[in-house]
């Protein structure tokens, strides 16, 4: 008997190094570390499956870090640093000239698009 977890998939031999749940309620897809023992309704990845996953159209994929890898910068943190940088470049009497906008709040002409939502952890 092997000590070392192998990939799910089919036709990979490759060692697993995360596992793949699915909270059905919520349609989401959690991808993490590998569990520290095999779980009959989990499935483990090697490295390559676990970066190519992608999950049913309309459903969610979470990606849960051990904290150990470094992180790559997604879309969002990508977004939020274009927009520090043109606020900084911006003069400074048209940043302070917005009223209110200088604290934060989109600019005239702008709006602000919602697109982060607070996970609690199971704990809580």
């Amino acid at each position: 008997m092997s000590l070392v977890r192998r990939c799910s998939r089919t036709a990979c031999g490759r060692p697993a190094v995360a596992t793949l749940t699915y909270v059905y309620a919520d349609s989401t897809a959690v991808l993490g570390p590998l569990a520290t023992y095999a779980e009959p309704h989990c499935y483990d990845l090697c490295a390559e499956h676990s970066e190519r996953l992608t999950a049913p159209r309309g459903w969610d994929v979470v990606r849960l870090t051990d904290g150990s890898a470094p992180s790559r910068p997604t879309g969002d943190d990508l977004e939020a640093l274009a927009n520090a940088v043109r606020e900084a470049a911006r003069p400074p009497e048209r940043a302070a000239g917005a009223g209110g906008a200088g604290q934060g709040g989109p600019h005239p002409g702008e709006t602000r698009r919602g697109h982060l939502r607070v996970l609690r952890s199971p704990d809580s």
